[in-house]
């Protein structure tokens, strides 16, 4: 029901832009489209309240309803973009030469974009039509049925979570470690002097087990504490109930009557607060879903100096730090069964009395634990499915489970329950972000998504909605990529040394779970010849995933009507010759054609018909080696993101500069641009742009792209004028979050004196012994650069001072300091450090000048990587003392050993310095010695 929700958030807003003066609508229309924006707006709240609960729980007159909504969102919206484009249309034709045959040109386009206005405005005036009929069939259906818009008062459903409280310890596989080192947490401390409240918060992924590791730990230490308590939460928490549970628990002689007493929350605090104050206590507060919820809870706790423990479970991330936050708490990620833990749970569920798995059977067993990724609920369930009345089914049926493991996994009670305790955290999660999770059921099983690329199209699709002026929708949609994360719902992929995930992927079993839901709303169709992915005939095609090649060369479901409603196409590239021509499509806004190899011949996509999609937000022509984009480019004047890389497109058409919606642009490097980019004022992304001789009033018009947050530009040769063209147009760029320059000889040190970049949190400067500031510019400092957080700089010679400044920088991860000067020249120095110097810093590289790194305690508390240089002729074998046995994080440490001047023995003896240096570093990180 989300979906039909998701589905009106982007037509509301774009009713209410209908109504500014720009459109000239008649008084009937404009009185028309308030009323239909009213009516849609009841009907969106009692949808965001509808899609809070689980279909399965909702009268089926409510489900139809909210299907009839959605479909009728989708033609709206469809007939609002028309009209729109018909304006457009008809605005970027009145330019050109006033000659008879212009005139005549004119006037026919005019009467036919009338016409179409016409029809267009004639659909809407349906749609409110239909609208208020809906509306009106909402009403009545209440009054009939007296249905509500919230869960049915059937029978009540028992939570499957509550078998893993009530777990044989003889059935529990993979958890020893776990519960060793948990158990070792909770009771480091309980000797010594300090005998302070200590939280241990378990968090991960639904179906880990972090349950059962909480009772598992409780049941083996709870004999060592005054009293103790095992409590569950859960998504909606009865706080009262809570309490009340926990006083029971406690003590259920003298507690034995507390559910039948009408205390309210704070007498039942100041009564658990009473109880335990001088107590030993162990309590564990299961599945808890907000950080609201444990603000409420923690009430209970005050520090009595018993060395009392807590355990808390959740699945969000940001939770689990809130329950460590106030007091001595360590936040425990669970991680996924091992391989051989997963064998021995699965076999132990298939294969009776402890017989070994078959051979025939082996590889697959391998491949289907692979798809379960480490989750006993999956491994559990995925096991029963395998074994009917006490046998075993044969390989062919362990092969057919293997392949709909991903994409819509049935059968039987035990998958219900694993996919009802994973949708708790899909129905938790808010209106936009259950939109936004379905969204990537489009990518097959195991598929890394990059994360620009979904954040863009989750923008193009309109599932971002700008709320805060100052954050630019790509920023909101970052956020929503995070939260995902942080509730557990996706995996991140390539974390970067500045903490974001580049990508993400979907676990199987959630993608078992999005495919289902978005396959009943009908908010995708992916075809990948599995039977039941394919489309049902009685619904219109809204999003389309072409996955691979299906066994019949052209299918049905692909024909031209069955197109006509798509407004998302993803293709990938083993299902090339299965998309339909690019002509069918009538109001498509995303077209992914990434890693689709165009130069191959026998496929349907003609590129000169994408012109024709006048509704196009996106257009993902990454990798796909198209060579050419047509010239008439300009007439997409809605699209928003143009990925051109690895294209081998040469030369952008002057079209393009129509783009004035436009807001992020990728392109090769030496690509040619047309004059006139400064139009494009709502560019926020833009790269990679090359500036030679031929191309330098692209730099001057750089200053009117004021919305830039990303900026790759590569100099091939410049010129004075040039570099000051460049350093005026940064100037007026004050959004500009990353900066990378590559290869220009002048402007960089320009940049020296008079630029604030406020905002800035990437600044790369690459290429060129040209290409470095003199001396460190005096805008690098904490207080004009609060938010950088990667710094790549070569200056001229490096002085203490400058490494000081720059250690103050507050959010600064990493860091490669060079220098130009000859290693040779200058004394050797040691740098001296503040015990508050890079406070966050996980990469450090001194690049090309002499160091020896003083760290006091406290400095680089979080460095991972150390890098720095010195002569082999200034080690002595004395004890050398790298300040580096406090760096209780530090992973590797790279010496460059500067051999001029140097003897081979005192280069050998050098290396042996080195090496038993950090040979004596408790954390042993690996020791990287290059000669130079």
């Amino acid at each position: 029901m989300e979906v039909a929700a998701g589905a009106m958030s982007p037509l509301l807003r774009k009713l209410g832009d209908l109504l500014v003066d720009e459109y000239n609508l008649e008084n009937r229309v404009k009185k028309g489209i308030k009323s239909l924006e009213t009516e849609l707006t009841f009907m969106h709240s009692a949808l965001r309240k509808v899609g809070e609960v689980p279909p399965d729980q909702l009268d089926e007159q409510v489900c139809l309803w909210a299907g009839k909504v959605r479909e009728l969102s989708y033609e709206i919206e469809d007939a609002v973009d028309a009209f729109i484009v018909r304006i457009d249309e008809e605005g970027c034709h009145r330019a050109g030469p006033n000659n008879t045959k212009n005139r005549v040109k004119k006037f026919l386009k005019r009467a036919t974009n009338l016409l179409r206005k016409g029809k267009d405005l004639h659909q809407i005036s349906s749609a409110i039509d239909e609208a208020q009929d809906l509306a009106k069939q909402l009403a009545e259906l209440r009054q009939r049925y007296g249905l509500q818009m919230h869960g049915t008062n059937g029978v009540a459903t028992i939570d499957p979570r509550l078998t893993a409280m009530y777990k044989d310890v003889t059935e529990l596989v993979g958890i020893a470690h776990s519960c060793d080192k948990m158990i070792k947490m909770l009771t480091e401390g309980d000797e010594g002097p300090n005998k302070r409240l200590k939280v241990v918060s378990i968090v991960g992924f639904g179906g880990l087990g972090k349950t059962t590791l909480a009772k598992a730990v409780y049941d083996s230490i709870k004999v060592h504490f005054n009293c103790s308590a095992f409590v569950s939460v859960s998504r909606n928490p009865d706080v009262k109930k809570v309490f009340k549970d926990m006083i029971y628990e406690l003590d259920k002689v003298q507690f034995g009557h507390i559910h039948s007493t009408t205390m309210d929350e704070k007498q039942l605090i100041d009564k658990l607060r009473e109880f335990l104050k001088d107590k030993r206590y162990l309590i564990v507060i299961d599945d808890i879903w907000d950080e609201k919820a444990w603000k409420f809870i923690k009430c209970v706790f005050s520090e009595n100096n018993r060395a009392c423990r807590l355990i808390t479970t959740t699945r969000i991330v940001s939770v689990a730090v809130a329950c460590c936050s106030s007091t001595d708490g360590i936040v425990y990620r669970m991680d996924p069964l091992s391989d051989d833990d997963s064998r021995r749970l699965f076999h132990r569920r298939i294969f009776p009395d402890g017989k070994m798995c078959p051979n025939e059977l082996a590889q697959i067993s391998i491949d289907i634990l692979k798809k379960c990724g480490g989750v006993p609920l999956a491994i559990i369930t995925v096991a029963s499915l395998l074994v009917v009345n006490q046998q075993i089914k044969p390989k062919d049926q362990w092969y057919v489970l293997l392949n709909s493991i991903g994409r819509g996994l049935t059968g039987g009670a035990c998958v219900e329950d694993m996919q009802r305790i994973l949708s708790f955290s899909y129905y938790d999660l808010p209106s936009h972000l259950k939109t936004c999770l379905l969204y990537l059921s489009l990518f097959p099983e195991d598929y890394v998504v990059g994360r620009d690329r979904l954040i863009w199209r989750w923008i193009a699709e309109g599932f971002v909605q700008r709320g805060n002026k100052k954050t630019s929708l790509y920023e909101l949609g970052e956020s929503y990529f995070n939260e995902l994360i942080n509730r557990c719902m996706i995996q991140p992929v390539d974390i970067d040394i500045e903490g974001r995930a580049k990508s993400c992927r979907v676990h199987d079993m959630v993608l078992d779970l999005i495919c289902s839901l978005s396959s009943k709303d009908n908010f995708l169709t992916i075809l990948d010849g599995i039977e039941q992915n394919k489309p049902n005939s009685q619904s219109k095609i809204r999003r389309l995933s072409i996955q691979n090649a299906m066994v019949e060369p052209t299918t049905p479901w692909l024909d031209t009507r069955s197109m006509e409603q798509v407004r998302s196409v993803t293709l990938f590239s083993s299902a090339i010759y299965q998309m339909p021509s690019l002509s069918c499509f009538q109001v498509l806004r995303v077209l992914d054609l990434e890693y689709c190899n165009l130069r191959d011949s026998g496929h349907k996509i003609n590129m000169r018909c994408v012109v024709n999609l006048l509704h196009l937000r996106y257009l993902g022509l990454r990798s796909t080696y198209v060579g050419e984009l047509p010239t008439e480019i300009g007439n997409l004047q809605f699209l928003q993101t143009l990925d051109l890389v690895e294209t081998g497109v040469k030369e952008l058409m002057p079209g393009i500069v129509q783009l004035q919606n436009l807001m992020c642009l990728h392109f090769d490097k030496y690509t040619k641009l047309p004059p006139g980019m400064g139009n494009l004022t709502s560019l926020e992304e833009l790269s990679e742009l090359h500036v030679d001789r031929y191309s330098s009033g692209i730099v001057k018009e750089l200053g009117h792209l004021t919305e830039l947050r990303v900026l790759r530009i590569n100099f091939e040769e410049s010129d004075e004028s040039l570099d000051k063209a460049f350093v005026e147009a940064l100037g007026n760029l004050h959004k500009l979050q990353s900066l990378d320059i590559d290869g220009n000889d002048g402007c960089v040190d320009l940049l020296r004196e008079c630029w604030a970049p406020q905002q800035l949190r990437r600044l790369v400067v690459l290429n060129g012994k040209e290409n470095r500031f003199l001396t460190l510019p005096a805008w690098i400092n904490p207080s004009s650069l609060p938010l950088l957080s990667y710094l790549n700089i070569y200056l001229d010679q490096v002085q203490a001072k400058d490494v000081q400044i720059i250690a103050m920088l507050p959010c600064l991860r990493f860091l490669l300091l060079a220098a130009w000067r000859r290693i040779e020249e200058p004394a050797a120095e040691c740098f001296a450090f503040t015990a508050d110097a890079f406070p966050c810093v996980r990469e450090c590289i001194f690049f090309n000048f002499i160091t020896a790194p003083s760290l006091p305690r406290g400095a680089m508390p979080m460095v991972q990587l150390v890098q720095f240089s010195f002569r082999a002729c200034d080690i002595t074998c004395a004890n050398l003392d790298l300040g580096m046995g406090h760096l209780a994080s530090l992973k590797q440490v790279r010496v460059d050993l500067w051999c001029k001047k140097a003897s081979t023995k005192e280069v050998m003896e050098a290396e042996a310095v080195l090496r038993f240096a950090v040979g004596e570093h408790p954390c042993r990180p690996r020791l990287f010695i290059r000669r130079r």
